[in-house]
């Protein structure tokens, strides 16, 4: 009898709650919240398509509750530049939940931390020392080793004369690219042998990677917004604590390595853990700072650059006469004669409209990272109380007829025609964020995003597999905070240079 009661108690009390929060706030509208599990019955899996949905209905901004937790999505370009520079201070707080409370180590890192002197210190590490220019130009050779091997890859595998004309999963090749980049970039080491096996870290690396995913789309993810009924879920608790502590273990094993290495050589690359580890004493950073950075460049840095190429070549697949604009401008720049390098992008101005097209249309964070209000505001003319879960949703604004002609076509022309910044001062096109918590990692991923499409365009043509049309390739998004294609792209590459020009370009030791 004991349960029934307090079910029935904490409904009570959620109810007088709202129809206090009713009477003393105006909040947005929305669809009717049940007791206890507020809007999540109602919420369909792609979250992005079902908020869009709901903001034809309700209007650019509307309230949904996740259980008893209230949130506040908006839908427009005038609604986003009220959250992310009128109320940028008020609202650059996070909301951490129990499963990002463990992997942030509480907020110490810089992506979950709350606005205040540690985030700013940590921004300013950030800014000035890993993502400065120099340090981004002294690893464009790690970044330029990696896509050219992911291309010797691919053509060394459609060369095979079984393999000829036939599709290849392009998500495995992207994958492996961004998982080689990041970890490069972050721990200065491939973890993959001469043979192409990655070695035991890395195995240990990828485990813990996927993890994380599972961890994250367990049906007991909802406990973070039940938080009464908790003691139901003792053995995902347990896979959490568990989780947290092999990621923390081998991240003190790689500092230590990175330590030793230091002390015996005094050399110091341009790796973050070099970096880190060197600025710490100077910035004052707790070792959960640092591995809470660490894992920041990890889990920003892999899954977005793979999602954003993957649309990118599924949308000019599609799109033909696209894909041969690219390559025509590829061929006048660059020529058939030698390898693409970053040092030619300037000189490409079609192919980064073409980047920007992508993440106009397939944002990889189509919600942005939540926002939470430190104190009352209002937006668009409602309330938004303290406490309140802000989200942004850029892939409607990205969509939205009212500020792009034809927003559903995929003209990368548009950008020719009218010069939009892609950093966060125009609020139509916000893919890295915006104001305080704008992304310190945009301009790599443009680099990034930019070399991978401008070497899969120069070195391949693609086309669908045989039997399917253009227009009927499946484009759906695929449920979760990041939005991969629901179906892995498949297409064949037909390799369009000389066959020495698809080897590999190592970097050496940098």
């Amino acid at each position: 009898m004991a349960l029934p009661l307090i079910l029935l108690a904490a409904a009570a009390l959620l109810l007088a709650y709202k129809l206090f929060s009713r009477l003393r706030y105006k909040l947005p509208p929305g669809p009717r919240p049940l007791p206890i599990v507020g809007n999540l019955y109602d919420i369909k899996p792609v979250l992005v398509r079902c908020f869009t949905e709901w903001s034809e209905k309700y209007g650019p901004i509307f309230s949904v509750y996740l259980g008893s937790h209230h949130s506040v999505v908006v839908n427009s370009a005038a609604l986003a530049k009220e959250v992310l520079k009128d109320n940028d201070v008020q609202l650059a707080y996070r909301n951490r939940t129990r499963q990002i409370n463990k992997f942030s180590k509480n907020g110490m890192d810089l992506i979950w931390a709350d606005y205040g002197p540690h985030y700013v210190k940590v921004r300013k590490l950030c800014t000035l020392e890993l993502f400065s220019i120099k340090r981004l130009e002294g690893l464009r050779p790690i970044r330029e080793d990696e896509v050219t091997a992911m291309v010797e890859s691919i053509f060394n595998h459609s060369s095979k004369p079984e393999n000829k004309g036939k599709a290849v999963v392009l998500r495995d090749y992207l994958g492996m690219m961004a998982f080689l980049h990041i970890t490069r970039l972050t721990f200065g080491k491939r973890f993959i042998d001469s043979d192409g096996v990655i070695d035991e870290q890395g195995q240990e690396l990828k485990y813990i990677l996927n993890n994380a995913i599972t961890l994250g789309t367990k049906k007991s993810a909802f406990a973070e917004f039940l938080p009464w009924f908790s003691f139901l879920f003792k053995e995902q608790n347990e896979a959490l604590a568990a989780h947290d502590a092999r990621a923390s273990s081998f991240t003190k094993r790689i500092m230590e390595e990175h330590t030793l290495a230091r002390q015996k050589t005094g050399n110091t690359k341009n790796h973050f853990v070099d970096a880190l580890l060197t600025l710490q004493e100077e910035y004052e950073l707790s070792d959960d700072t640092v591995t809470g950075l660490l894992w920041d460049m990890i889990s920003a840095g892999m899954d977005t650059a793979t999602i954003t190429a993957e649309w990118a070549v599924a949308e000019l697949v599609r799109n033909p006469r696209v894909q041969r604009k690219v390559q025509e401008e590829l061929d006048r720049v660059v020529g058939r004669d030698r390898v693409m390098t970053e040092a030619d992008i300037a000189n490409l101005p079609y192919l980064q409209c073409v980047t920007k097209e992508c993440y106009r249309m397939h944002p990889p964070t189509p919600l942005m990272l939540p926002h939470k209000a430190s104190t009352d505001v209002k937006i668009g003319g409602y309330d938004v109380p303290k406490g309140t879960t802000v989200s942004v949703n850029v892939w409607a604004i990205s969509r939205d007829p009212g500020v792009w002609k034809d927003p559903l076509e995929f003209r990368p022309e548009r950008f020719q025609e009218e010069d939009v910044d892609m950093k966060g001062t125009d609020y139509r096109l916000l893919p890295f964020g915006s104001g305080r918590r704008i992304c310190p990692g945009a301009q790599l991923a443009i680099n990034l995003v930019t070399s991978v499409l401008g070497h899969m365009l120069h070195h391949f043509t693609w086309s669908p597999p045989s039997g399917v049309r253009p227009e009927d390739m499946e484009m759906m998004e695929q449920p979760g905070t990041v939005t991969y294609m629901s179906k892995p792209l498949e297409a064949i590459p037909t390799p369009r240079l000389p066959a020495e020009l698809y080897k590999r370009v190592a970097a050496g030791n940098v």
